[in-house]
Formats: structure tokens, C-alpha cells, sequence
């Protein structure tokens, strides 16, 4: 009986010892893993900003769409004597010029 009030404690303490030491552990490395997440929230992966330029790029191309219908439509309407769809032409063309430069162009296909 005796044996096993002594014993009792002394393996609790043993095996608690475990759990204090990943306590302290934990606790210790809790501030260096909090600056790390920190760190990956405030900076953009190359392939995060890869993708945003592809984003960036496909809605200024789906938008020189949409510039060169419209331009289209107001020459013809010029053509035809509207006078207000030659300035909207102008207008338009000037908008083109402007956002043209802004979308890389592909590479040219290489002759074999």
C-alpha cells in the first residue's frame, strides 16, 4: 500500500512531464509559427501574382473586344453620314490606342 502512494505520484509525474514539455514547446514556438502565417498573408506568391496578370490581361483583351465591335459599328454609322458616330469613333479609337500598348503580344510562331 505504502509502495503505491509513492509510486502513484511519481509515474503521474513522469508521464505529466511529457505533456509539460510540449506545453513549453508549443508556447515557445507559438510566436516564431504566428510570424510565419503573418508573413505568408502579407506577401504574394509568384504564381498568386502570375495568375493575377493573366486576370489583368484577358479582361484589358476582352475589353479591346468590345472597343474594336464598337468602333466598327460607329465607322459604319460614319460612313453613313452620322456625324455624332464619327466623333464616338474618334473617341473610341482613342480609348484602342490607349489600352493597346498595355496587352503583351504573343510570341510569333517559329518556322521548323
Amino acid at each position: 500500500m505504502r509502495v503505491s502512494r509513492i509510486a502513484l505520484p511519481l509515474i503521474s509525474a513522469l508521464s505529466l512531464s511529457g505533456c509539460v514539455a510540449s506545453t513549453l514547446v508549443d508556447v515557445a514556438t507559438a510566436p516564431v509559427r504566428a510570424a510565419g502565417q503573418v508573413a505568408d498573408w502579407a506577401t504574394t506568391s509568384q504564381d498568386e501574382m502570375d495568375r493575377e496578370r493573366g486576370r489583368e490581361i484577358r479582361r484589358r483583351e476582352e475589353r479591346l473586344g468590345e472597343l474594336q465591335r464598337e468602333y466598327q459599328d460607329a465607322q459604319e454609322d460614319c460612313l453613313d453620314g452620322n456625324d455624332r458616330r464619327c466623333r464616338e469613333a474618334v473617341e473610341i479609337r482613342a480609348e484602342m490606342d490607349a489600352l493597346i500598348p498595355t496587352i503583351p503580344l504573343e510570341p510569333a510562331p517559329e518556322d521548323d
